[in-house]
C-alpha cells in the first residue's frame, strides 16, 4: 500500500518535534567543538544534525516499523545504504538539517528534508522550515501543497515561463567539473540572474512555489533531492538530469536541471550546456 496522508502528517509530526527538541534549542548557540568539517571546510556536520537524526530514526522506526532508513549522516558511516533504495520495499530518506553551513553560522536559511521511497520511486516529500514551521509537501500524483499550523493548506504552482532573459533561479555550479562548469558560468550570463542560498530545501521551496524560474545542482543525494524533485513535479515541474535522463533516488551523479516545463528545460539546457 502506498504511503497515505495519515502517514504522512505522522512523519511531518516528527520532523517538527526534531527541530523542537534538538534543532531549534542549538541554532546560534553551538560551540566550538559542536561543528566538524567534513569533505572540505565549508562542508559542515553539527552535533544538532547527528541528534536530530537519531531522533528522527527512533521515532520513524517506532511508527513506521522495519523501513530502511538512510540519513545523510548514516551515509557518512555506510556509503551502501543509497545503492539499497532501489530494492527497499519502503524508504524514509532523511536530510536532518539541509543548509548546515547557515545553520553553523547562524543564518536562518535551513530546512528538514524527508522522502518516502518505495520499489526504487519516490512517493512522498517533504520540505519543512523549522524557523516558519511550515512545510511543503507532495503525495506522488496528487498535487504539491504548503501547510502550517497557522498557514491553512493551500496548493503551490512553479512559475509560468517567461523569455531567457527574464530567468532567473538556484545556480549552484560549485559541483559541476570540468569543462562543463565553464559552460554553465558562461551561458548563465544570458540569464537574468542565478543565486544559491547555501540551503537545497530552502532553494526548492522558493521554485515550487514560483518565487524563481529554474535549479541547478551539480551534486546529487536523496536526501537532497528525492523528496523536493517530486514536489516540484507534483507542482507543474519539469526536471532531468543534465544528460535528459529520469532523475531517481539512488542517483548520486549527473547532475539535475529542474524548470517550469519541458520546453524551458531544453532552452535552459541548450544555454547552460551548449
Amino acid at each position: 500500500m502506498r504511503f497515505s496522508e495519515t502517514e504522512l502528517a505522522d512523519l511531518v509530526a516528527i520532523l517538527r518535534d526534531a527541530a523542537r527538541v534538538e534543532i531549534l534549542p542549538r541554532f546560534a548557540n553551538l560551540a566550538a567543538g559542536d561543528v566538524k568539517a567534513k569533505s572540505h571546510a565549508s562542508d559542515l556536520v553539527t552535533v544538532a544534525d547527528e541528534a536530530a537524526e537519531r531522533f528522527i530514526e527512533a521515532r520513524v522506526r517506532d511508527r513506521f516499523g522495519d523501513v530502511l532508513f538512510v540519513g545523510e549522516e548514516i551515509f557518512e558511516r555506510d556509503p551502501s545504504v543509497v545503492d539499497r533504495l532501489s530494492s527497499a520495499a519502503r524508504a524514509v530518506v532523511i536530510d536532518p538539517i539541509d543548509g548546515t553551513f547557515n545553520y553553523a553560522n547562524g543564518i536562518p536559511a535551513f530546512a528538514v528534508i524527508a522522502a518516502i521511497v518505495e520499489g526504487g520511486e519516490t512517493t512522498a516529500g517533504i520540505l519543512y522550515d523549522p524557523i516558519r514551521d511550515d512545510w511543503q509537501f507532495a503525495l506522488k500524483g496528487h498535487g504539491a501543497f504548503l501547510e502550517g499550523p497557522k498557514q491553512p493548506r493551500r496548493p503551490i504552482r512553479v512559475a509560468a515561463p517567461v523569455p531567457l532573459d527574464q530567468m532567473h533561479g538556484a545556480l549552484n555550479w560549485a559541483y559541476v567539473e570540468g569543462p562543463l562548469r565553464e559552460r554553465v558560468l558562461k551561458g548563465a550570463a544570458r540569464l537574468w540572474g542565478g543565486y544559491s542560498y547555501r540551503c537545497g530545501g530552502q532553494e526548492m521551496r522558493l521554485i515550487n512555489e514560483g518565487g524563481g524560474h529554474f535549479a541547478l545542482y551539480g551534486k546529487l543525494s536523496p536526501w537532497d533531492f528525492a523528496g523536493s524533485a517530486l514536489i516540484h513535479r507534483e507542482a507543474g515541474g519539469y526536471s532531468a538530469r543534465f544528460d535528459g535522463s529520469d532523475y531517481r533516488p539512488e542517483h548520486r551523479d549527473g547532475g539535475l536541471l529542474l524548470a517550469p516545463d519541458k520546453a524551458t528545460w531544453d532552452l535552459l539546457h541548450d544555454v547552460l550546456f551548449g
